[in-house]
């Protein structure tokens, strides 16, 4: 109404003209937005406009785009489905279980995969639909459900993915990346689905009006029974997606991406509230989301602070959505209504990849000119810094960086074996004169290795090895004789005879596997050992207490505690209370600097030491020699030493 009041007032052609092209970026605000984003990359970071990196936001956008798709089914019909990450998880585990464990044909357990996807997004709908449970309260139950049904097949253990399987994580023709054929073809069933099909216009009607919708002779129930369907179906092939990328399925994948799979779809411009939505706008969204976590690691931008921004753009995305609505912006909707529509749209698109092109073409030229460095720049990913070990590691990594002078871009992975992937690709992509791995799991980070072995970049592994793919050196020290060491102390302690209990790691990571492995066999050598509970606790502190004051609820009389990290050890003691370092030995393990300190007050028994800022030392020296050309060791131990009060003061880690 108000562009048609200046177009008859006389002289209101520079208004009308500012209105259009204010009402263009209104209707086009994703994809304004991917475009300054491109334009702000390639001028920040030479590396970013390179073939093989905008390959890499392909890939990195591939897995949550596919989910997100699903979830756009979902949020037109003004829903939510909090699961698809644990479905997605639940998918692969099936796949790769039934496929190499129980000789089911790889076509055969492909299709179960995906009947498991289809199976939780019934039950999710159902839940909905006939049990009138809010969407948000059902997927919330299913992602618990699924997430622990992966973990119990599982066995908290990653499972081998079925190699012809494990190509759609490939290439073709050697760098035509197959999850970005997928994230394409998945995205035009998605827009066929919501522009042409009946259940397509059904989910545009729920979400504008259920209830005018259900008058109007719409069976929504059903209908909402085959809109989770359709979502789980997304799910389990981002599912099979993303262990391909990562040769394995692993228990713990996709922890979270729902969430990123909702923000790509309000990012792209549809609503919570129902009713608007489409596949090219979840597929910017989800691009946006890439672009940004790969920029922001070429800028060596703290992962902390990239949570920041993400969180950020999220919500100047639902700004956006309700200034365009205020504004009488066109509504975000189906792909089908009206040829004129779609004309215009592709119209703009077209519009937008010119300009695009045009200006990153220029901004190229800031970066011909860029200077090299005679030394070479290392790349360091970490699988988590929120443990204080490997936030020790770094430290060490960075003060023998500086020390060298070498410039140095660490990596937080968050335990997120795909996120990894995606680091490391991006290293490899900027041809970094080497890097530091600390893999989250050791078989999920082959592939990228290999990548880098490739590009003939030195990988120097620390903490953890690489299965599957060579390293020029692992700088480690041995969970599994530190678990041993630690089932010793408790043992010698209690005299030889006594009750304990564990406090395992995160289910899933090989650290907790493997120093699982070391307190087993540590105790062997000591039958009068009982050992009244394994639980898990996670690495985290408050969940070593919460799960220890539970623990002591039904085992009152324990008189000692194994922790797999010293943060579980200190949840665990305080719990204890008074009889921590009393009536009650804990050992913990990693050295860190509370734990230490919890050694020097006697509440805490004793903490097997790795010694991490030596090892992050260490592994930037090897890093250097290797992308110097000189010869480096295989392996370097760092050997670990159980901290006591009586060595605790000359111990500095």
């Amino acid at each position: 109404m108000a562009t048609d009041t200046l177009k008859s007032t006389p002289g209101a052609t520079r208004a009308s003209g500012a209105s259009g092209i204010r009402r263009l970026l209104l209707d086009n605000g994703a994809l304004t937005a991917l475009i300054v984003l491109v334009i702000a990359m390639s001028a920040l970071s030479g590396d970013f406009l390179t073939t093989d990196n905008l390959l890499n936001v392909g890939v990195q956008a591939a897995v949550t785009a596919i989910l997100a798709f699903g979830v756009t089914f979902v949020i037109v019909s003004a829903g939510i489905d909090l699961s698809v990450g644990s479905v997605a998880a639940l998918s692969a585990t099936v796949l790769a279980w039934s496929a190499t464990q129980h000789g089911v044909p790889v076509f055969l357990a492909v299709i179960l995969a995906i009947a498991t996807g289809i199976a939780a997004g019934l039950v999710n709908g159902f839940l909905i639909a006939y049990g009138k449970l809010p969407p948000f309260i059902a997927t919330l139950a299913m992602l618990s459900v699924a997430r622990g049904l992966s973990l119990v097949i599982s066995q908290g253990s990653p499972i081998a993915f079925p190699d012809s399987v494990s190509h759609l994580g490939d290439t073709l023709g050697g760098w035509l990346p197959v999850p970005v054929l997928v994230m394409i073809v998945m995205g035009l069933i998605a827009a066929f689905v919501l522009g042409r099909t009946y259940i397509g216009r059904s989910m545009y009607a729920i979400g504008g009006n259920e209830e005018a919708a259900r008058l109007s002779g719409l069976r929504v129930s059903k209908q909402k029974l085959a809109i989770y369907a359709l979502s789980g179906v997304f799910a389990a092939a981002a599912g099979i997606v993303l262990a391909s990328r990562l040769s394995s399925a692993q228990p713990q994948a996709a922890d979270g991406y729902e969430l990123d799979a909702i923000a790509a779809v309000v990012i792209g411009g549809a609503s919570l509230a129902g009713g608007t939505g489409k596949a090219s706008g979840t597929l910017i969204g989800a691009l946006i989301l890439a672009v940004l976590r790969n920029g922001l690691n070429l800028l060596s931008v703290s992962a902390f602070w990239q949570q920041v921004v993400i969180g950020v753009v999220i919500a100047l995305a639902v700004l956006l959505d309700t200034v365009r609505r205020k504004a009488g912006a066109t509504p975000v909707a189906g792909a089908g209504v009206g040829g004129g529509g779609k004309g215009k749209q592709a119209t703009t698109y077209a519009l937008a990849a010119v300009v695009t092109i045009a200006i990153v073409g220029a901004t190229s030229f800031l970066h011909n000119d860029s200077s090299t460095t005679s030394k070479p720049k290392l790349g360091l990913s970490l699988s988590t810094l929120n443990n204080p070990f490997f936030v020790q590691i770094r430290s060490g990594a960075q003060a023998e960086a500086k020390k060298l002078g070498l410039d140095l871009t660490v990596t937080d992975a968050q335990n997120d074996a795909s996120q990894q992937a995606n680091q490391l690709q991006n290293f490899t992509s900027s041809n970094y004169g080497a890097i530091i791995v600390n893999p989250v799991d050791s078989d999920a980070a082959s592939n990228s290795v290999k990548a880098a072995d490739k590009a003939k970049i030195p990988v120097i592994a620390v903490d953890r090895g690489v299965n599957k793919a060579a390293v020029d050196t692992l700088v480690a020290s041995d969970n599994i004789a530190g678990g041993e060491l630690a089932a010793k102390t408790v043992a010698e302690k209690l005299g030889g005879t006594g009750k304990i209990v564990i406090l395992q790691g995160q289910a899933g990571t090989s650290a907790a596997r493997e120093r699982a492995e070391g307190f087993a066999k540590g105790l062997k050598a000591y039958p009068g050992i009982q050992v009244l509970a394994q639980q898990p606790a996670d690495f985290d502190r408050t969940k070593g207490l919460d799960v220890m004051s539970n623990l002591l609820q039904a085992h009152p009389d324990v008189q000692g505690v194994i922790a797999a990290n010293d943060e579980m050890a200190l949840g665990a003691i305080k719990a204890l209370g008074s009889k921590a370092g009393k009536s009650v030995s804990v050992v913990g393990f990693d050295g860190t600097p509370d734990g230490l300190t919890a050694v020097k007050q006697g509440t805490l028994y004793a903490s097997v030491a790795q010694q991490p800022s030596q090892l992050g030392k260490i592994a930037v020296d090897n890093a250097l020699r290797a992308a110097q050309g000189k010869k480096v060791e295989t392996t370097v131990k760092v050997p670990v030493k159980v901290v006591t009060q009586e060595n605790v003061a000359g111990f500095t880690g």
